[in-house]
């Protein structure tokens, strides 16, 4: 058939709702970004910038990245390796557009620490370990050129926290503030910021001393409440009022998920104007499997997954199973609604020298397929993403992933798994070329700053609809926000998407080639805290073969948008 026939009856089958092959790219695609930027990232967040800020600890010694000529040494006393002065860099700013990355200064350790960002879009670090249990760090989102753009801390700044906070977990309120849960021997929490930033202010939290304080899983419930996972329990928890409103059952297998266990967890898509939200929790290693590392034996990891409505009033586990086991994986939440499970291993657990079999090939999970669909096997990375990596989404849908250090300093050489400074992208199966006409594109507005409950009126493109009326073809879009997260540990801490409320589509006067929906912002922060975020449209086919159908979502690359 010849290129314009047969593009005239790929816009027919558009127009009768239905394409009768299957979407090509299936399985996705790797590509190598930087083959080193001269630090692990362990810990990695985008901002609003299109900029994302990496970072390892402080205190193993030099990086691979020294300092630019002129720029001062960190002389920090309390240093483990250096006391009298490291020239080396242990956080970068790396920018998407331009594919490049340049030094940060962070004085203090920020070894296993955590953070969220502010409203206004600033990057807030908080803890680590010895001389940084306590900072709390400030990173702006820098404009243009501006290399003088940095971290805020210096070596004279005091303790802000009120309690050491070392494998932490922050969550993003309402009110704009975070909550930090727990850490190393730590069953309580705290705010950030204070009303007194230098007074007391830590609340108790037993349920963490009798299941385990190491990054739990928080998630922001839609009535306001903290879902909390620690070890094999879950509670959901009145903050305001430090109390617990629900004990949910035990995971089926009473297996332990979290750290140093290294399960993922995350909160599945949230639907228009939600009154359900479904928590999904995946991998981790089987009980024994502490003890067995220090034999110098690897159990084979978990491959079931739990998921679980926390808003039922009687809610109970429904167990899956990934394609394989996993560990120190990282759960990240796709524009198109889906989640790619990303990084980690097949066996032992998270900690130094502590797995043996790298899971290379990430899976993609579909919450909305019928159970035991759900899960697509992806092409295998190159690299062995394992101990310290992390992953983080783009705002034109790839995931970045870089980091993996399994050893307790910087080895590159006569080891299995040296440790890894450089950055790949994964392309999921949407972003494949043959793809690209079936892939809407925002036009208008860019960028946006929005009210809870506003009507805004997105403009957008879409090659494939050409003389085809796309109410016909298509129906309303579907469209999602996107919350950025905070990746370390194998939990991407304040991720968070929803599907937005389509009122109405159209066609603009100012352009004939684009479309207008009119879309409903969330109605309330408890859905959506005050910040940031990414906004995508997402074209969602049918695709066709023999009796049997199945839809296939194509995201937009998104819009920054601003919610406050």
């Amino acid at each position: 058939m010849e290129p314009r026939l047969l593009h005239l009856a790929l816009l027919l089958l558009l127009a009768c709702g239905g394409i009768i092959a299957p979407a090509r790219g299936a399985g996705g695609s790797w590509k190598v970004l930087q083959r080193s930027v001269g630090v692990s990232a362990m810990h990695m967040h985008l901002l609003h910038n299109d900029r994302v800020i990496l970072f390892d600890r402080t205190n193993f010694g030099r990086s691979n990245l020294p300092f630019p000529p002129g720029h001062p040494c960190r002389v920090n006393p309390r240093d483990r390796v250096l006391p009298q002065g490291d020239c080396t860099a242990h956080s970068v700013e790396y920018s998407v557009a331009s594919n490049t990355f340049r030094a940060l200064s962070i004085f203090t350790d920020t070894w296993c620490s955590s953070g969220y960002v502010a409203p206004d879009g600033t990057l807030v670090q908080n803890g680590g370990w010895e001389d940084g249990y306590r900072k709390v760090r400030l990173m702006p989102a820098c404009n243009g050129s501006d290399t003088s753009c940095d971290w805020s801390e210096k070596p004279q700044d005091p303790d802000v926290l009120a309690a050491d906070r070392w494998y932490a977990t922050n969550q993003k309120l309402p009110d704009g503030r975070a909550i930090i849960v727990g850490g190393l021997g730590q069953s309580n929490y705290e705010f950030y910021p204070k009303p007194n930033p230098f007074g007391s202010g830590t609340f108790s939290l037993p349920f963490l001393a009798e299941t385990n304080s190491l990054y739990p899983f928080v998630h922001l419930n839609i009535d306001g409440n903290l879902f909390i996972y620690a070890n094999n329990r879950a509670i959901l928890f009145d903050y305001k009022n430090g109390k617990i409103v629900r004990e949910y059952p035990v995971l089926p297998g009473a297996e332990p998920r979290t750290n140093p266990n290294a399960g993922s967890s995350v909160l599945l898509p949230l639907k228009p104007n939600p009154t359900e939200a479904e928590v999904l929790i995946c991998g981790g290693a089987p009980n024994g499997s502490v003890d067995a590392v220090q034999r110098n034996t690897f159990l084979p990891a978990l491959v079931t997954c739990g998921r679980i409505k926390i808003t039922d009033p009687k809610p109970s586990w429904v167990i899956e199973k990934m394609p394989s086991p996993r560990v120190m994986g990282d759960m990240i939440l796709l524009p198109n609604g889906e989640v790619a499970i990303i990084n980690g291993a097949k066996d032992g657990i998270g900690g130094w020298e502590s797995a043996k079999t790298p899971a290379k090939a990430p899976f993609i999970y579909r919450p909305d397929r019928s159970l035991g669909s759900r899960f697509e096997e992806q092409t295998a990375a190159s690299t062995a993403r394992m101990y310290h990596s992390s992953a983080v989404l783009l705002r034109d849908g790839r995931v970045l992933v870089g980091g993996s250090n399994p050893h307790q300093f910087y080895v590159f050489n006569n080891v299995e798994f040296p440790t890894e400074l450089g950055l790949d992208a994964f392309s999921p199966g949407y972003l494949h070329p043959s793809n690209d006409a079936l892939r809407p594109k925002i036009v208008s507005p860019s960028p946006a700053s929005v009210t809870y409950g506003q009507l805004v009126k997105l403009q957008f493109t879409l090659p494939a609809t050409g003389i085809v009326k796309m109410p016909a073809a298509l129906g309303k879009p579907l469209v999602t926000m996107v919350a950025p997260s905070f990746t370390t540990h194998s939990f991407a801490q304040n991720q968070r998407l929803l599907f937005l409320q389509v009122k109405e589509l159209g066609k603009p006067l100012t352009r004939d080639d684009a479309f207008e929906a009119s879309v409903v912002m969330p109605s309330k922060p408890e859905l959506a805290p005050p910040g940031y975020y990414m906004v995508c449209v997402v074209n969602e086919l049918l695709f066709v073969n023999g009796k049997s159908s199945v839809a296939e979502r194509f995201p937009s690359e998104g819009i920054w948008v601003h919610i406050q």
